[in-house]
């Protein structure tokens, strides 16, 4: 699967995170228009003005967040539903927020089609996070911010950690991991990426 060399080539090496991709259709979660590229390693335009990112992106996100089988997870930016399908295969129990609706309808139906059991997808301001669901023991931010937003840090679990891309929108943002130690935080830089950036609110669509 060509899909699967191109991860290997960006440096994802985890045998769980390849597995999930494996089993993860993504020709499910972008339109027909894209369909004969849904295995290629770039981003795709998906409703809304949004996309889809970029597979290797996905995978090195997912690889840096060490997600645990017993872990609770919250990812901010569901999209249609691939990053979140992902998680669902290594996490106990994955939330995703997201700000579209139309996406959200999209999300839900993508992990219906799939039998996913353990993803709820959510209509909300994700960069409020969902503190009654909380604390998580990861949490995955697919928009960037101009830093790490303190509503999702304090959602975070004692030595969970999130990964978030951060900088202006227009330029390139650095995607880092923070990871909570009791009152304090540790910050580690992974790569340079870019993400559209993270807004506030809800849009009715």
């Amino acid at each position: 699967m060509r899909l699967l060399v191109a991860l290997r080539s960006a440096g994802v090496t985890d045998a769980r995170v390849l597995g999930a991709f494996e089993r993860i259709d993504r020709s499910i979660f972008v339109s027909d228009t894209f369909a004969d590229a849904a295995f290629d390693d770039t981003a795709l335009p998906i409703a809304a003005g949004q996309t889809i990112s970029q597979p290797s992106v996905v995978g090195l996100m997912t690889q840096a967040a060490r997600v645990g089988p017993r872990h609770v997870v919250l990812e901010v930016g569901s999209g249609t539903g691939y990053q979140s399908a992902i998680l669902s295969q290594l996490a106990r129990r994955v939330y995703s927020v997201e700000r579209h609706r139309s996406l959200v309808r999209m999300a839900r139906a993508n992990h219906a089609a799939l039998g996913l059991t353990n993803v709820t997808v959510i209509s909300g301001d994700g960069s409020f996070g969902l503190p009654d669901q909380g604390p998580f023991d990861r949490i995955l931010v697919t928009a960037a911010a101009e830093d790490p937003p303190g509503p999702l840090l304090s959602q975070l679990r004692d030595g969970g950690s999130m990964v978030v891309p951060v900088g202006v929108s227009d330029h390139i943002q650095t995607l880092i991991k923070v990871t909570r130690d009791g009152d304090g935080f540790d910050y580690e830089e992974l790569m340079p990426v870019r993400f559209v950036p993270l807004i506030e609110g809800i849009e009715q669509e």
